[in-house]
C-alpha cells in the first residue's frame, strides 16, 4: 500500500470510529445526557459530543493496531502451518474458543444468583452475526480464501481489541467500545483489498511515466560515426 493510500485508511477509520461513537454513545447512554437535551444545555451536548468523538477516535487507534497486527500473524500463520486450510482450521477453533469465552467469562464473572445465562449469549450472537455478514461481503468482492481470515477480524481480533470494555460490567461502556469497533474493522476488512488494488495501479503508472522519457531518449540520440 502507497503512503498516501495508508493515510488515507488512517484518517478515515478515525472519522468512522468518532462518527460511530458518537451515533451510538447518544443511544446508549440516552437516559444519562437526555437532560442536556431537555434542559437546552448547548455547553453540555457539545462537550459531551467532543468526548464521544475523542473516545470514538481512541477506538479506531485501537482497531487499527489490531488489524495491522493482525495481517502480520496471518502471514507468519500461512508461513507456520503451510497451508490455507489447516491455517484456515486453527482459525476456525479459535473463533469457536473466543465466542464461548465471551459467554462463559462474563457469566462468571457478573451473573447474580438466579440469572440466567441467555442474556450473556446476546453480545456473542451479535458479535458472530455482524461477522458473518461482513466475511460474506468480503468473499463476495474477493474469493472464498477471505471468508474465514475476514470473520476471524470481526470476531476475535475485536475480541481482543475490546476486552477493556469486556472487564467492565457497565452496558452503556460494553455497547459503546463494541460498536466504536465493529465499525472500524468492517470499514478496514472491505476496503484494504480495494486500496491495494489502487496502490498496484499508481505505483505502475510511476513506473509507465519513468520508462516512456528514458524510451524518448534512446530514440532521440542520433547514431554516432
Amino acid at each position: 500500500m502507497t503512503s498516501r493510500n495508508w493515510v488515507r485508511l488512517f484518517l478515515t477509520t478515525l472519522g468512522i470510529g468518532g462518527l460511530t461513537t458518537a451515533i451510538v454513545g447518544f443511544i446508549v447512554r440516552w437516559n444519562e445526557f437526555q437532560p442536556y437535551f431537555t434542559g437546552f444545555k448547548i455547553f453540555d451536548i457539545l462537550s459531551t459530543l467532543i468526548w464521544l468523538i475523542g473516545m470514538g477516535f481512541l477506538f479506531s487507534l485501537v482497531s487499527q493496531l489490531g488489524f495491522f497486527a493482525y495481517l502480520t500473524v496471518h502471514r507468519f500463520g500461512l508461513g507456520i502451518f503451510k497451508s490455507v486450510s489447516l491455517w484456515n482450521g486453527v482459525q476456525v477453533v479459535l473463533i469457536l474458543f473466543g465466542m464461548f469465552d465471551l459467554i462463559d467469562w462474563r457469566y462468571e464473572k457478573f451473573a447474580r444468583a438466579g440469572d440466567s445465562i441467555l442474556p450473556f449469549f446476546i453480545p456473542a450472537i451479535l458479535l458472530l452475526f455482524v461477522g458473518l455478514v461482513v466475511a460474506w461481503v468480503k468473499m463476495k468482492q474477493t474469493n472464498k480464501e477471505a471468508f474465514i481470515p475476514a470473520l476471524f477480524v470481526m470476531t476475535v481480533v475485536t475480541l481482543v481489541e475490546w476486552v477493556p470494555g469486556i472487564k467492565v460490567n457497565d452496558n452503556g461502556w460494553f455497547y459503546l467500545m463494541m460498536f466504536g469497533l465493529l465499525a472500524c474493522n468492517t470499514y478496514q476488512t472491505l476496503v484494504l483489498h480495494k486500496l491495494n488494488a489502487q496502490s498496484q495501479l499508481e505505483r505502475e503508472k510511476r513506473r509507465e511515466k519513468t520508462e516512456v522519457p528514458k524510451t524518448k531518449g534512446k530514440q532521440m540520440k542520433k547514431p554516432s560515426i
